[in-house]
């Protein structure tokens, strides 16, 4: 399935389409402005499903992450790039869901939060990063279905 240029996938009914490979699916969720913290993870997840497996990159500026008074509108988007960088590193598919997708009914009625363990862990991360992440993340996962996850690992409480 490996992909010289790639096109963003945008619904999760056409990623659910588009099947997988005779290996595993790995997932590396990105909030896009990829960068080569990024290319190493698509290319873990590579050696993870091998060639026979699919690599799904997605890019999803979450708005639910971002907290009052933080500036959504400014966060870089870079889909072009993301696309190239994802391609160039060993993604078959980038999943660019737009926020009506991931949240058809407006924001979510119902949010996890990391409670004490994510504040002690999370330290000055602003708090809508775990809970903006919590609605997002399982829907994610559900929907390209991944025998490996992954996520940008920029605090203890991203490891899994």
């Amino acid at each position: 399935m490996r992909a010289v240029g790639l096109e963003p996938v945008r619904t999760a009914a056409e990623l659910a389409g588009l099947g997988r490979g005779s290996g595993g699916r790995a997932v590396v969720m990105t909030m896009g402005a990829l960068h080569q913290g990024h290319a190493e993870l698509v290319r873990a997840a590579r050696e993870q499903v091998g060639a026979d497996g699919t690599v799904v990159v997605t890019v999803f500026v979450n708005p639910l992450q971002f907290g009052a008074g933080e500036d959504l509108d400014r966060y870089p988007r870079t889909l072009e790039a993301d696309l190239a960088l994802a391609a160039g590193a060993g993604a078959d598919v980038v999943f660019a869901p737009p926020v009506e997708e991931v949240y058809p009914g407006g924001e979510p009625q119902v949010r996890l939060s990391a409670g004490p363990m994510g504040s002690r862990y999370e330290g000055a991360a602003p708090p809508a990063t775990s809970t903006g992440c919590s609605p997002w993340s399982p829907s994610c996962s559900i929907s390209p279905s991944p025998t490996w996850p992954s996520s940008a690992r920029r605090t203890a409480s991203s490891w899994r």
